[in-house]
């Protein structure tokens, strides 16, 4: 009876063993067919020229400043993300007060919001016919078809990230640190730079990184906020767009292959500060 039962189970993990195989063997295909391909046909087109034709490409005026805008637009949206979502989530988890369900509710908005509708929504409120048109007008602001509109578009899209890592942590630590720190005489702003925000810095930094990889993909919300005025305001996404459309699929592979470096980056930068916030969480890195 026992040596049945040891071969029955002997059986039964040879056969978890092969079901495991086989979907990690699947999940790999699917990725390599889905993410490695495309990605690398980006890059096998890029320099289908040779680096000199790549650089002549990506060395052009207009590539040039879609680049600096498409930095631009991450070095302003990610600070005022950081502070807009630290903000957010110690509200959220650190006090009691009614329509704090309301408030998360509405920080998931841009989840769910198409990016279209995001701009029209954007140009709506900007726009010369929206709700600050007139006003922008008569102190000659402009805000649509131009950088401050694509800012504001990219803004929005981004806008939950950083509070939606950031609250998990902060709920999972509780006040008691910040109470002991009050009680020894520190100001809530002291606290707030000597607990809080040690205590989430990597969940911030996983949340920013997340803001920039999406800052530097967005298309829809900025297609519209934008104008597509070249030289001016196209960012990366944008420039690849119109060089697509204008049959320069050398350009638009070249220009591609920049914005898949940057991200590139971005998930590099991830995987390292993913471990760090799931420790930070009590999770075994890797699970």
């Amino acid at each position: 009876m026992i040596p049945s039962m040891a071969v029955h189970h002997h059986h039964h993990r040879q056969h978890a063993g092969w079901t495991r195989r086989l979907l990690i063997g699947a999940a790999v295909v699917l990725a390599l067919l889905v993410l490695g391909v495309p990605t690398a046909i980006v890059f096998v087109h890029a320099f289908g020229k040779g680096i000199e034709g790549w650089w002549r490409a990506i060395s052009q005026p207009e590539a040039l400043h879609a680049v600096f805008l498409s930095l631009l637009t991450v070095a302003i949206v990610v600070p005022v993300n950081a502070v807009y979502g630290l903000s957010v989530a110690w509200a959220v988890t650190k006090f009691r007060w009614q329509g704090k369900k309301w408030l998360v509710s509405l920080i998931e908005v841009p989840f769910s919001v198409s990016p279209i509708v995001a701009g029209v929504a954007t140009l709506m409120v900007y726009g010369t016919s929206g709700l600050f048109g007139g006003w922008l007008m008569d102190h000659d602001l402009k805000i649509m078809f131009a950088v401050p509109g694509i800012i504001l578009a990219t803004l929005f899209v981004t806008s939950p990230f950083v509070a939606r890592e950031v609250m998990p942590l902060m709920q999972l630590q509780g006040t008691d640190e910040e109470e002991a720190a009050q009680v020894l005489g520190a100001g809530g702003l002291k606290t707030f730079l000597a607990v809080t925000l040690p205590n989430v810095k990597w969940a911030l930094f996983y949340g920013l990184i997340l803001c920039a990889a999406r800052s530097l993909g967005e298309f829809g919300a900025v297609s519209v906020v934008s104008g597509h005025i070249r030289g001016e305001t196209n960012t990366l996404p944008l420039y690849i767009d119109l060089l697509y459309h204008d049959y320069d699929s050398s350009g638009a592979f070249a220009a591609a292959s920049v914005l898949t470096l940057l991200a590139l980056v971005t998930v590099i930068l991830k995987g390292v500060v993913e471990g760090r916030r799931d420790t930070a969480l009590g999770d075994e890195p890797g699970e």
